[in-house]
């Protein structure tokens, strides 16, 4: 396994479900690219060697989603992805989805207290295959029309083809790739009405030179992900998630794990202390040299109550009192004892001013 590189000068970065350090095999992939001269449009010597790496990384993010015979159709993100695929179809969602999902769908779906969601109607539905703040993965229904794959491609074991969905979301940055790539996968034979018209590049569904540079780094990224799934990377995450639960349950006894009594991504923890603000939690932990959040990092640096929370039954106040940390294969055991001991610190202070 070749770890993700990241320098932070001492920190610790917990915040892997945000963004995931870039992996050498992407940094690599991607300096190989900007040698190559060509537009893939082109029909030139070297355009058409821009069209072979293209197609060469389609294969092999084809291959690493499990998705031989479908399509994949390259977008500046999940995103883009989830607007190309959801955008005027009317589908259902459920209010812990994505702010990118639900603003193209219906929510009227319902999330239990552990946060899973029943689907009536897979062929009218799309739903997250696992949560980026809470962790919980879902069962997914036969025949679902759109899966959100973005969190759990990379940690977890999946195959596009035996997940049983019309289209699925990725994205290249949360798995080791660079930011401002993602895809959409299509079942062979199924059509999206072109969100981005123009020269009708990726076979008419979205227009625009392709980022050559972007898409080879997230094949190779993808790649490398896949082998340390293989190589059991993850099992070793979660052994240091349940440590670094056991020891936030010691610290604070009154606090809940969002999500813990189902299934959940390997890396992720959602904890709720009600009465200690989120926020202040992440601006006490940041100055002591832990990265983390509190919830998802695509709301343009705001911090708020978690609609995610919300929507699994939790009250304003519990909300709003929620962090996230989410782990790595870099991340290493001494950096959890240390966030314990330092979160621990500062929840005895959070007590002491309450009483």
């Amino acid at each position: 396994m070749s770890a993700p590189r990241h320098s932070t000068g001492g920190r610790a970065y917990l915040d892997w479900n945000a963004t995931a350090p870039l992996r050498e095999e992407a940094r690599a992939a991607m300096v190989a690219a900007m040698d190559v001269l060509g537009n893939p449009s082109s029909v030139h010597a070297e355009g058409r060697a821009a069209r072979a790496l293209l197609e060469r990384a389609r294969a092999d993010l084809a291959e690493a989603l499990g998705a031989a015979g479908a399509d994949i159709v390259f977008t500046s993100g999940a995103t883009e992805a989830a607007a190309l695929a959801l955008a005027g179809r009317g589908l259902r969602c459920a209010g812990i989805e994505h702010d990118a999902v639900r603003a193209w769908a219906e929510e009227s779906l319902q999330a239990d207290g552990e946060g899973r969601v029943r689907v009536e109607e897979p062929g009218r539905s799309t739903l997250q295959l696992a949560n980026s703040e809470t962790g919980v993965v879902q069962d997914l229904p036969e025949g679902l029309a759109v899966v959100d794959a973005t969190q759990a491609f990379g940690k977890l074991p999946l195959a596009f083809n035996w997940l049983g969905a019309e289209m699925a979301l990725v994205s290249a940055h949360k798995l080791g790739g660079p930011k401002g790539v993602g895809a959409l996968v299509l079942r062979q034979g199924l059509e999206v009405e072109a969100r981005i018209r123009g020269g009708g590049q990726e076979m008419g569904r979205r227009s625009g030179t392709e980022n050559l540079i972007g898409i080879a780094g997230f094949a190779a990224a993808a790649r490398a992900a896949v082998r340390d799934i293989e190589a059991g990377v993850w099992e070793r995450v979660e052994k240091l998630r349940d440590l670094l639960e056991e020891g936030l349950r010691a610290a604070a006894p009154e606090a809940v794990i969002a999500g813990g009594g189902a299934r959940r991504l390997p890396n992720t923890t959602c904890i709720v202390v009600p009465g200690w603000k989120g926020e202040t939690q992440v601006m006490q932990m940041d100055l002591a040299g832990f990265a983390i959040s509190a919830g998802s990092a695509c709301s343009s640096g705001k911090v708020r109550a978690s609609r995610v929370l919300r929507a699994m039954g939790f009250d304003e106040t519990a909300s709003a009192s929620a962090i996230r940390l989410s782990l790595g294969p870099a991340t290493t055991e001494e950096e959890i004892l240390r966030f314990v001991e330092s979160w621990g610190e500062a929840h005895g202070k959070f007590l002491a001013k309450a009483a």
